[in-house]
Order: C-alpha cells, then sequence, then structure tokens
C-alpha cells in the first residue's frame, strides 16, 4: 500500500434490528480484501452460533471494568444492561497501515469515536418503518416480549440524535444498501487521499522554494 494513505475508519450504527449486523457480514463478505472489521469485547452472553474472538470477544464484567482503567477501548458503552467496547490497539494498527476499518457498533459508542478520531465516517441504518422494525425484532426469536419493548424505547431514544451522523441510509434491501455504504467509503477515501496529496505536493513545493529563496 502507499505509505501516504492511512486507512478509512467508519462506524456502522443503527436501531437494534436495523439490519446492521446482516448488512456489515454481507459488506465484509462481498469486498473482503477491502476492509477490516473490528471484534468487540462485550459482557452479554454468546448468542447460538456465535464464536469468542470472531463474533465478539466474550468477557466477564470484572474483565471488562480492567480493561476500562487500563485505557484499552477505543470506545464503550451500556446497552439494555450489558457493556460493548472496542479495542483500540488492532484498530490504530491496521488504520495505520492502510487498511479500511468496519466498526459495527451502538450510537454511544460511536460519538466516542468521532470525538476520539474526528476524520470517522458515522454511517446509521434505519429500517424503511417502524412497523419493519418490531417485525424484524420479533422475527429474530431471540428476546422475550419485556426485552423488545426495551429496545423500542432505545430506538425512541436514539431516534433524537440521528442527525449527528454524517449519512443516515434506510435498509430496505440489503443488496442496495451494501452497494451505498460501499460506494460512500470509496469516495471519501478518494476525496481524502486526492486532498491529502495535493497538501504534501504543496508543501513539498513550498519547501523547494524557501530553500532556493
Amino acid at each position: 500500500m502507499n505509505s501516504r494513505r492511512r486507512g478509512i475508519l467508519t462506524v456502522i450504527s443503527g436501531f437494534s434490528g436495523s439490519g446492521k449486523g446482516t448488512v456489515t457480514r454481507e459488506l465484509i463478505s462481498r469486498y473482503k480484501d477491502n476492509y477490516w472489521l473490528s471484534v468487540s469485547a462485550t459482557t452479554r452472553q454468546a448468542r447460538e452460533g456465535e464464536a469468542h474472538g470472531v463474533h465478539y470477544f466474550f468477557v466477564s464484567d470484572e474483565r471488562f471494568k480492567e480493561m476500562i482503567a487500563q485505557d484499552e477501548f477505543l470506545e464503550y458503552a451500556e446497552f439494555v444492561s450489558h457493556s460493548y467496547g472496542t479495542p483500540r490497539k488492532s484498530v490504530e494498527e491496521h488504520l495505520a497501515a492502510g487498511q479500511d476499518v468496519i466498526l459495527e457498533i451502538e450510537q454511544q459508542g460511536a460519538f466516542q469515536v468521532k470525538k476520539a478520531m474526528p476524520e470517522a465516517i458515522l454511517i446509521f441504518l434505519v429500517p424503511p418503518s417502524i412497523e419493519e422494525l418490531e417485525r424484524r425484532l420479533r422475527g429474530r426469536g431471540t428476546e422475550t416480549e419485556a426485552q423488545i419493548r426495551a429496545r423500542l424505547e432505545q430506538a425512541a431514544v436514539e431516534s433524537e440524535y440521528m442527525e449527528l451522523f454524517d449519512y443516515l441510509i434506510v435498509n430496505d434491501q440489503v443488496d442496495h444498501c451494501v452497494e451505498d455504504i460501499h460506494h460512500l467509503i470509496r469516495t471519501e477515501g478518494s476525496r481524502t487521499y486526492y486532498m491529502k496529496e495535493k497538501m504534501i505536493d504543496l508543501q513539498e513545493g513550498l519547501q523547494a522554494y524557501r530553500k532556493e529563496a
């Protein structure tokens, strides 16, 4: 990779049930040579089919607190009684190496990332309607009625902050949603790289002029 190019950090967030997990998995599967997906740590129990170190790092509450104390997280948040966090070191290493990084995290964590790394792209996925959101939540079959109500209430709170994201994308069809996100990242990456190249050329030209003066 060109040593002048730093990776693009993209945060994909959205309501629980918006399909961000499905979209992110399809994006990585379709463009596996383009992106590296950060693996988050969480205190919740693994769901059926989830593997430690692949989908999440499943840790105890005690271990999570230790990681916070040791400043090991780029961001962390509590969501529906469980904690989630993004390990800082691996993200920074991949970005420095020129690899584009995808974070699939909740809204609270997304804003922490933006504060720590203002250049990050924040994308918020939404369903086409509230009815579809509820249908998706119920269709997972993994939560109680009380948990579904809690997630809908949380979505109502999160909706007040959607305007703080850089892009809002309606996840009506996964295929279209994936292509929209990929196009956004490629466009942002090209723009950032072009601007940095021009800046470097200008600096080098001015330094050369200064030496000749």
